[in-house]
Formats: C-alpha cells, structure tokens, sequence
C-alpha cells in the first residue's frame, strides 16, 4: 500500500527528467504534499512560496504564460480556499496550471478539521475551464500524472489525493484518459460508482452483495469534470438504480454531478454515501470514516435501499 500523494511526487520526479519545462511552487509544505524529493533534485526549479497560497497562484499563473508546465501543491482546503484568486488568475484566464490538493478528505485523521478538504470538489467543479480529477490508487496516480504532464493542456486542472496509504488493485497497464470512466466489475442489479478512496470501499461493498445474490456494477470515476455521462446513462440503463461514493460533501460533489445528469437523461433512483453537509472532526481515519459512514457497510446499506426504489 502507497498513498496517492507519494505516487505522485515520485511520478513527478520521473516525468521532470525529461521535461525541463515543470516547475514545482509550494506554499510551505513541501514535505507533506511529497514534492520534497522533487526540491533536491531539481532545486532550480523548485519555488518555496511560503505560507501565502494566492501569492503562489499569481506566480504560477504567470510563470505559465511563458510556457512553462506549473504545479501548484498545498493541502486541498488551503489551496481551494482560495477561490477568488482562482477564479480570476487561472479560471476566467485559462491558464494552463495543475492544482494539486493533497491531505483532501476526512481521513487525513487527527490534522483535525480545518484541514480536511470536503468542499473542494464542489468548489473547483464550479468554475468555467476547470477541470477535476482524482485518482484511486498509486498506479492511477503516476498514469494521471504522467499524461497530463505530458499533455498540451488547454486550461487549468486541479488533482485531489488523499493523506492515508491505499490498496493496489488498479493494473499497471492500464489506459488513463481524461473523462473516462473505467468499469472496474460488471453487474446488472446495481451501479455503484465511486471517486479516490471509495473506490476500494464499493468494490469490497460488491463482494458483500454478491454474497447476498445481488449483482453490483462497480465504475471508478477517475474524472469528476468532465463527467464520463456515457458511461453513467449505459450502466444505469442495466441495472435501473445507483449509489454515489465519494469522501466529500454530498453538496456538489460527484454525487450531484452524476444527479445531473440523470435528471436530464434518464431519471434513475440514487442514493448518495458522502458527508452530509458537515465540517468534519480529529479522529482515526478508521474512526472517522465510520462515523461519517464512508465505507463499504454504508455503500452496501445504500445499495439495498435504492434497489428497493427501483
């Protein structure tokens, strides 16, 4: 197990080696967001900001506009939080730039909860141009990471990953592609589809239902915006109902994403696993993640009650 924040500071390692373009900006935790490493190897392209996050936007949107390939890393609730200046220096002006949001989510555990992002995804969906990814495993990780660093980017992206280390499942061929869901099981009773550490959480819930005779579809959503609405309205179309997971609000994140577009496509009965409009607090990752109810017991709870609407 790895988490999602390593996978990245060691991909970004590797794609800078041939890429003197990427430059690296930190906002005072280099150590945490993993682009450490990064800073000792190519100290001349490493920027230690400070603890002044929208100073660091207006510098990296800046920087990018000389074609240089920017990464911005903060914890996710501090780099969100400044959305004013987000808007306007890398939203409304296109600017080519990766957000990199780490210790996202309640399970960065006892850090506590001004530092537990669980508005971001609402947040950062929200804007014109801005596009939203996060990943479910290491492997997914250095597969994002490494094409959109190779990718001609055509406007700012913002990447969550989380604090704890997560489980291995996804392959080392796998294909990455911005906007494209991948099935991950098959099943025709129930689509369950989940985003970052929820993945494993409903593919483990999938393993209870089929015990209970019930056949569940499980889809990473790997990408938030642009939303894979094919592959949603296909699965839905099978099974008749489906379950959102995500380790963020309910409110605006990927469960009312998916909502959307089942309004304006194929009205489907949905049940949502997120917190429920709610600040989060300090605890165990294990702790909180049950109280909160982000695990595969409330994924399976959840699945029963939609089916039951269908």
């Amino acid at each position: 197990m790895i988490a999602t924040r390593d996978a990245f500071g060691n991909q970004l390692i590797e794609s800078a080696k041939s890429n003197d373009k990427i430059l690296v900006l930190s906002a005072d935790l280099s150590k945490a967001t993993k682009t450490e490493k990064f800073s000792k190897e190519f100290p001349e392209r490493f920027f230690e900001i400070g603890i002044a996050e929208s100073n660091m936007i207006g510098i990296g949107s800046g920087l990018s506009e000389y074609g240089f390939k920017v990464i911005m890393t903060s914890f996710a609730s501090f780099l969100t939080g400044k959305y004013d200046v987000i808007r306007v220096s890398l939203a409304y002006s296109n600017a080519p730039v990766i957000l990199v949001g780490t210790h996202a989510g309640l399970a960065i555990g006892k850090d506590g909860v001004t530092q537990m992002g669980l508005e971001d995804i609402s947040l950062m969906r929200s804007l014109p141009n801005m596009q939203v990814m996060q990943p479910a495993t290491p492997i997914e990780t250095k597969k994002m990471v490494e094409h959109i660093l190779d990718s001609d980017l055509q406007g700012p992206v913002y990447l969550r990953f989380g604090r704890p280390a997560v489980p291995v499942f996804t392959p080392e061929d796998q294909v990455f592609e911005i906007g494209k869901a991948i099935q991950l099981q098959e099943g025709s009773d129930v689509t369950i589809v989940a985003t970052g550490h929820l993945v494993w959480e409903a593919l483990e819930a999938a393993k209870v239902l089929h015990e209970q005779g019930i056949s569940a579809e499980v889809i990473n959503i790997h990408t938030i915006k642009p939303l894979d609405d094919k592959a949603i309205l296909d699965s839905v179309a099978k099974t008749g109902c489906i379950v959102t997971a995500e380790e963020h609000n309910h409110l605006g994140g990927l469960g009312e994403s998916v909502a959307r577009v089942l309004a304006l496509h194929h009205p489907t009965p949905q049940e949502f696993v997120a917190t429920n409009d709610t600040f989060g607090e300090s605890g165990t990752p294990a702790q909180l993640m049950e109280k909160y109810g982000l695990n595969s017991d409330s994924i399976v709870e959840k699945a029963l009650k939609v089916i039951k609407r269908k």
